[in-house]
């Protein structure tokens, strides 16, 4: 009988978990129809992620214990993964598409013979085939792809492409399957520094001040950063601004760049096209300001400014202490 669950990769850096774990963990859950959902965890003893991970409603949760995971090598990890997946053959394993995730993943997909959808900015099932949508062709188009000959459908997942949501009615299942972990002994670690998704990434920061083309120059780049600064957030760019010498592709908001979910957003000088406005569409609050009346950012946001990007940016840091 064919194995129709389907697994979620949590990504622990050190003891916290990655939210797009968690996000892909209710995404699963509202395109499973009647699929059960298991949460995969390799951790150490003393991290017990499962217990914040329960509280978003898995059918089960695989842990795999070993203390040598707070410092494993992506293959170790991935070697781990595939004695227990190579044995239950789930039909689905989604990824976060975090520097982890996309180290990981590819490693599992090449020791399971499977395929592997990449930075995917949405899913849903189509009978049993799950259909892994990504953009192509310049971010111009949405691909469908889908993986009908192979098992499981793997896919990686942009952070913040859809909300975490905590489910208390469901009851979770928790198994430890049996598994050896291989050192790698070729390998040594040289520092344990986190750097996956650490502050300083953009899809983390609670507040961005966006800048696009219509409000680049030498001025607002450093006004930006100042108010930036005061509210405790990031500057991003749109993808014109990534050629420019101060930014660069990790900084870049949309499509074929970073999708964020700031609780404050502020637009300066961004049209709003649709390659960007897939990458805000969970801001929970956005304002925007431009020189066109009728930009299309307007229609995307909660409080539009039409007037000058330096003027409104000055005003702005004589309002904020």
């Amino acid at each position: 009988m064919d194995n129709n669950e389907i697994w979620v990769y949590v990504e622990l850096s050190g003891s916290r978990i990655e939210p797009t774990s968690l996000q892909l963990i209710t995404k699963a859950k509202a395109i499973a129809d009647g699929r059960p959902v298991v949460a995969v965890i390799p951790e150490a003893t003393t991290v017990q992620a499962e217990t914040i991970v329960s509280q978003y409603g898995p059918d089960k949760i695989e842990i795999l214990v070993d203390d040598r995971f707070a410092e494993a090598t992506d293959e170790e990890v991935s070697d781990a993964l595939f004695q227990v997946m190579d044995k239950q053959r789930p039909n689905t394993l989604l990824f976060p598409a975090t520097i982890l995730g996309r180290s990981i993943a590819p490693r599992l997909q090449a020791k399971l013979q499977t395929g592997l959808t990449g930075d995917c900015l949405d899913i849903y099932f189509k009978d049993t085939l799950l259909v892994q949508v990504k953009p192509t062709y310049g971010d111009n188009i949405m691909c469908d792809i889908v993986c009908p000959d192979r098992r499981p459908q793997m896919a990686t997942v942009r952070p913040n492409t859809f909300r975490a949501v905590q489910d208390s009615s469901a009851t979770t299942k928790i198994e430890k399957p049996i598994f050896e972990f291989h050192k790698e002994e070729a390998a040594s670690i040289l520092s344990t520094k986190p750097i996956i998704n650490s502050s300083a990434n953009i899809s983390d920061a609670k507040t961005v001040i966006a800048l696009g083309r219509g409000a680049y120059s030498e001025k607002n780049v450093k006004l930006a950063n100042q108010l930036a600064a005061k509210l405790g957030g990031m500057v991003g760019v749109s993808r014109p601004l990534t050629d420019k010498p101060e930014f660069g592709h990790d900084d870049q908001i949309g499509q074929s760049g970073n999708t964020i979910a700031p609780d404050l957003l502020i637009n300066l000088g961004i049209s709003g096209a649709v390659q960007y406005a897939v990458g805000i569409k969970n801001a929970k609050k956005v304002v925007s300001v431009n020189t066109d009346k009728d930009a299309p950012i307007f229609a995307q946001s909660d409080f539009a400014y039409v007037g000058d990007a330096t003027e409104f940016l000055t005003a702005m840091l004589g309002q904020v202490r």
